[in-house]
């Protein structure tokens, strides 16, 4: 540009931002405090569409071969394994894996922000594309010195006379739990309110407490001892998981990998053993 039209696009600027932008000391002219912040910002903004270009140049010479998956806080302790076999299978694919609680799934679900998404139990609305993967039982657990532990045919009655450990609202397993004591008409004796399985689990081990949980949770302290699932009636809740997709999103070619991959019965088979 000539002088000249800087020097108006300079005064565009300043009378846009309402903020002098040079001032003139002697014979110099520097910026002003607001000039520098406007420098500064502008820096920024062009090293982040540098950024950008270089990114989206990388995308053209490589097509992406990535699928977005997010899961349940549950679904954390077989999804990985899951990832870690189709990653090894399809070296080629990158698998990016969210872990949310229920209600955050379904509101990345709502925003289509991933290609696939794992529930314990499938949204109600339609417009969704589910398959089954496998069962996803829920138990009620104790410490393994528990009064209640090694006893057969509990009624649920004496599980809700025990304190009890509830996940935090907008949590699939929670809704288990609500369930179970609305449909005995009782309520829980809440004793702690817990953001995850993994604390739920050592307040169980402290004493604390029983609660509600899916065996994919407790497999790992149920074989050590630690923890026993309770002979409650009408336990376990037999649930299933679920992989889902929006039906109006295009389905990525990584994405449909992953999914025949998931089905396969000898991988279901595999998931299902590590967990009993």
């Amino acid at each position: 540009m000539a002088q000249p039209t800087v020097s108006v696009q300079m005064k565009k600027l300043s009378e846009t931002i309402g903020l002098p932008l040079f001032e003139q000391v002697g014979r110099r002219i520097r910026l002003t405090e607001a000039g520098r912040e406007v420098y500064a910002a502008c820096q920024d903004i062009f090293q982040k569409i540098v950024d950008v270009e270089g990114r989206l140049a990388g995308m053209r010479a490589r097509p992406a071969e990535r699928v977005r998956l997010a899961v349940t806080t549950t679904g954390k302790y077989f999804a990985p394994r899951l990832v870690g076999r189709f990653c090894a299978a399809h070296p080629g694919i990158e698998v990016s894996l969210a872990v949310l609680n229920r209600q955050a799934l379904l509101h990345r679900l709502d925003a289509d922000v991933d290609d696939l998404y794992v529930f314990s139990s499938p949204p109600e609305e339609g417009g969704v594309e589910v398959h089954r993967l496998m069962p996803n039982p829920l138990f009620v657990y104790a410490r393994d010195d528990h009064p209640l532990a090694g006893r057969s045919g509990i009624p649920f009655s004496e599980v809700a006379n025990q304190p009890f450990l509830m996940r935090e609202p907008g949590s699939g397993t929670r809704a288990v739990a609500e369930a179970a004591f609305a449909a005995h008409g009782l309520a829980p004796i809440v004793r702690m309110e817990l953001e995850s399985n993994e604390a739920i689990k050592q307040a169980i081990v402290g004493g604390l407490g029983v609660s509600i949980l899916s065996r994919h949770t407790m497999a790992p302290e149920t074989r050590r001892g630690r923890i026993a699932a309770l002979d409650v009636e009408g336990f376990p809740v037999e649930r299933e998981w679920f992989l889902v997709r929006l039906s109006a999103r295009p389905l990525s070619q990584p994405a449909k990998l992953l999914i025949d991959y998931a089905l396969r019965s000898d991988v279901l088979s595999e998931l299902a053993e590590a967990e009993t």
